[in-house]
């Protein structure tokens, strides 16, 4: 860095001023791999070197790999909301909420649980007989079910809130739930 707090970059002699809270390895380790020119090769090449046993749910992309997401995305709501509406809860007792984060804190095992047979599913996949396939399946969709029940503890604490929120909460999520399925509907 000189006087003014300048420096040039090593790579492409571009001139950058480094921030007072920044460290000068930080900033040159960014400049370094914003300057770089490294090749980016993307994931679909990457899928070739793959074996066929490996569990990357990134490199798949079928229908269950998008409820995975879902889970995931519901799961960590979920977690959060217990965390912070719990510690308010403890601040200032409803007994609306009380209920709303027994709802949710029921359908938190119920994802963990599915992540689980998921996983299992990806790890067995084409080594399970029909009969356990079918019963795992099952057990995914119930845990499914009731994941999607903690929608209604959420619904409750925004009603709570606000019973504006509160419905326009619960509208906003029927017509949504009710465009992605029809959006992944397929033609027969």
């Amino acid at each position: 860095l000189n006087d003014s707090g300048s420096s040039n970059c090593r790579n492409c002699n571009r001139r950058y001023f480094a921030p007072p809270q920044v460290s000068l390895n930080t900033l040159e380790i960014v400049l370094l791999i914003a300057c770089s020119r490294a090749t980016y090769k993307p994931l679909v090449y990457q899928q070739e070197a793959m074996s066929d046993g490996s569990v990357n749910v990134e490199s798949r992309t079928s229908s269950q790999d998008k409820r995975w997401t879902i889970m995931a995305a519901l799961l960590g709501t979920n977690t959060a909301i217990l965390l912070f509406q719990g510690i308010e809860q403890e601040n200032n007792y409803s007994k609306l909420r009380e209920y709303a984060l027994t709802v949710i804190a029921a359908a938190i095992p119920f994802q963990g649980i599915y992540f689980l047979i998921y996983t299992f599913l990806l790890e067995n996949d084409g080594k399970l007989s029909d009969d356990m396939m079918s019963r795992l399946n099952l057990a995914s969709a119930l845990c499914q079910v009731i994941a999607y029940v903690s929608i209604g503890g959420i619904i409750a604490l925004w009603y709570r809130m606000s019973s504006m929120v509160g419905i326009v909460f619960t509208l906003s999520s029927i017509i949504a739930m009710i465009l992605v399925r029809y959006s992944m509907k397929q033609q027969t």
